[in-house]
């Protein structure tokens, strides 16, 4: 039933409505959220990580924002971190209305341009603080070392794995010798 019809037969419908005939729930129930976001690379900048949350914290509170913070430990160019998975649920499913960020890289360290277009899909803003641009040349620096330092890590956790398996089969070969 219309919400309201005109003397010419024209037929409003409110956005409840609307919302009801295309299966989508409480897209303006909820108020949408304010979310910084802060991402170290490794646990042992834990320090790093608070002093960002803090940071992000402080400049929410001076701009009168009720937020709430994500965040994650893990590779800029990993997509698969928990905090991003849930941030990207949030997003798509018109909860957040500003993601802040200290620094672009936070989100990820390649691809920004993917989470800034789907942002602006969903009607999120993307508010960075500190949005120095950086020379070409110390960008490129930046991310050939994160390149370099995920890989050393893979290849470093794939010879811990072959150790372990080789020290693994001496051990059962050993058990089964009579000596």
């Amino acid at each position: 039933m219309p919400h309201h019809v005109t003397e010419g037969g024209t037929r409003y419908y409110s956005q409840e409505q609307l919302n009801h005939f295309l299966g989508i729930k409480g897209i303006e129930a909820k108020p949408k959220q304010v979310i910084g976001y802060c991402r170290v690379s490794s646990p042992n900048q834990k320090d790093d990580l608070e002093r960002q949350i803090e940071n992000v914290k402080s400049y929410m509170i001076a701009k009168g924002y009720q937020f709430t913070v994500i965040s994650d430990v893990g590779s800029g160019i990993n997509y698969n971190r928990k905090g991003l998975n849930q941030l990207v649920d949030m997003i798509t499913n018109y909860e957040v209305e500003k993601v802040v960020i200290l620094y672009k890289d936070r989100l990820l360290r390649f691809g920004f341009e993917l989470i800034e277009s789907l942002c602006v899909k969903y009607g999120t803003v993307i508010e960075i603080i500190d949005n120095t641009e950086k020379i070409e040349e110390q960008e490129l620096v930046e991310d050939l070392v994160q390149i370099i330092t995920v890989f050393s890590c893979k290849l470093q956790g794939k010879r811990a794995h072959k150790a372990k398996k080789m020290i693994k089969e001496l051990l059962e070969n050993d058990n089964g010798c009579e000596g």
